[in-house]
């Protein structure tokens, strides 16, 4: 069984046989893969070497000792934190030998293609169509709100496939190749004046049925892992006390004592609590995940995630005053990355509007969280048993 000083033993041979002020960053992040540092609870051979999950710190404090290159895993979050999971619970040998490692140096960047125009909360409705020629599926459709698609060399897809059966059991996964023919990026602008999101048209794209991950007509199954890992990685991310958005605040509240209220401190030490425990059930969560995969407990953090963001965005350009009302920037771009502590409050205040909608919107995940950790009664649901082309659109 390996153990804490065997990764640092490994961890300190590929410092030595890769030095990183001599080595190219991207040289050394493969290195790292191929010695079972990367996440060392995945298999040997797959970056991993078996070991218990909680183990990957002791890697990455050596490395970041070191002043060793990371995989810069905010821009590659979906690969990391849905694709990655997914793939290596479903998918073939040859998948995991291809994707894995690119995926993870962050070479390719993934996307995720599945919220529609007219499904977007409800998810198994969706109308993108896939039809088997062969050894080949035919797709056509949209897809919207998908970060990252603009710089994406790969996307996790869901589409329908077999209209004649209730809409969740009619569904299959597969992995999209963006630079195909027929695959069109848009960017979608949003209210920040930027286009993270983008909305992707399919138009007759062929995907080879060797890049279907499950079982035909399985993907609602295989699609509940990417969004179970999804909503862990969105609200169960490891921070520092401080960490996130009440960073920025309490920075300004020590800095500024001419902005400070009674009523400001008082709903600032509210939110400086819950954002504590908030962070501290996070730790609590990733612990939980040495034992297997993530539960339904994540889609209870992604809800609290969004609902702080908000309001300690909003009690920072209240406590900012009339400098809370100016923005940095309008300027069209299209980021390769969400950076919320980086910018101004404005963008902040901003951009946690859609904190409540990605990822899951907070009125989906509270339906998750009575039914599926409380246990409460289901909402009824009439369309369950209907086959999806009989129902009404």
């Amino acid at each position: 069984m390996t153990d804490a000083e065997e990764l640092r033993r490994r961890t300190r041979e590929l410092l030595a046989t890769h030095p990183p002020a001599d080595t190219d960053p991207v040289d050394f992040l493969r290195a790292r893969f191929d010695a079972g540092l990367a996440w060392v609870h995945y298999p040997q051979g797959l970056g991993g070497l078996g070991a218990a999950r909680a183990l990957q710190a002791v890697v990455d404090a050596e490395l970041e000792a070191a002043g060793a290159p990371d995989n810069d895993p905010r821009r590659i979050g979906i690969g990391l934190g849905m694709a990655a999971p997914t793939i290596l619970k479903y998918g073939t040998d040859e998948q995991k030998q291809r994707f894995l490692r690119p995926l993870w140096t962050g070479e390719e960047v993934w996307c995720q293609l599945f919220s529609e125009p007219g499904a977007g909360s409800d998810l198994a409705a969706l109308r993108t169509r896939a039809v088997r020629e062969g050894d080949t599926w035919v797709v056509n459709g949209q897809k919207v709100w998908t970060s990252s698609a603009h710089i994406a060399r790969w996307a996790i897809l869901i589409a329908r496939t077999d209209p004649d059966v209730p809409k969740h059991a009619g569904i299959t996964y597969f992995v999209c190749d963006m630079t195909d023919p027929g695959v069109e990026v848009r960017p979608l602008r949003q209210i920040t004046g930027e286009a993270e999101f983008n909305e992707v048209f399919l138009t007759d794209v062929r995907i080879p049925d060797a890049r279907r991950l499950g079982a035909v007509g399985d993907g609602w199954r295989v699609a509940q892992t990417t969004l179970m890992n999804e909503r862990v990685s969105i609200g169960g991310m490891a921070l520092p006390r401080e960490g996130g958005m009440i960073g920025p605040v309490a920075k300004t509240w020590r800095e500024r004592p001419e902005l400070r209220t009674h009523e400001l401190h008082q709903r600032l030490l509210k939110l400086w609590v819950e954002a504590e425990v908030s962070r501290l059930t996070a730790e609590r969560l990733r612990q939980q995940l040495v034992a297997g995969q993530p539960g339904y407990e994540g889609s209870g953090m992604k809800l609290a995630f969004a609902r702080l963001n908000q309001e300690i965005s909003g009690l920072e350009v209240e406590l900012r005053g009339e400098e809370g009302l100016l923005y940095d920037d309008w300027t069209m771009r299209r980021p390769e990355l969400v950076d919320f502590t980086g910018r101004d409050a404005g963008y902040r205040y901003l951009r946690s509007k859609g904190n409540s909608i990605e990822g899951g919107t907070s009125e989906v995940l509270l339906n998750i969280v009575a039914e599926r950790v409380l246990g409460l009664p289901a909402e009824p649901r009439t369309d369950k048993d209907v086959a999806w082309k009989d129902l009404a659109r």
